[in-house]
C-alpha cells in the first residue's frame, strides 16, 4: 500500500494510467492494453529485485517470498480499486444505477 509519506506516489500511477489510456486510443483494445501493463510491472519489480541480490542462485532462493510479497500487495491493491469501483461505479463509469 502507498507510503503516506510519499507524496508523489499516486503521481508516479497516474503517468501510467495516463501511458496506457493513451495506447487505448492506438490500439482500442482494453485487454491487450490491461495485458501489456500488468507484463511491465512484472518485468520491472523483477529488475528492481533481482538489484537486491549478488547472483541467480541467490535471487532464487527467494523467488517464494519474493512471489508471495508482490502477489499479496497485488491483491490489496486490486481489492481496494475494485471496492473503490463498486462503491463509485454510477460516478466513474457516467453510468445511473438501476
Amino acid at each position: 500500500m502507498p507510503d503516506n509519506s510519499d507524496k508523489s506516489f499516486y503521481d508516479r500511477a497516474d503517468a501510467h494510467i495516463n501511458l496506457s489510456n493513451e495506447q487505448l486510443r492506438e490500439f482500442e483494445n482494453l485487454g491487450k492494453v490491461s495485458a501489456s501493463m500488468m507484463f511491465g510491472t512484472t518485468r520491472f519489480n523483477a529488475w528492481v529485485s533481482a538489484r537486491g541480490f549478488k547472483s541467480g542462485a541467490e535471487m532464487a532462493q527467494a523467488r517464494e517470498e519474493m512471489l508471495n510479497y508482490f502477489c499479496e500487495q497485488y491483491r490489496m491493491m486490486l481489492e481496494d480499486n475494485l471496492d473503490d469501483h463498486i462503491n463509485n461505479f454510477s460516478k466513474y463509469m457516467n453510468a445511473t444505477s438501476a
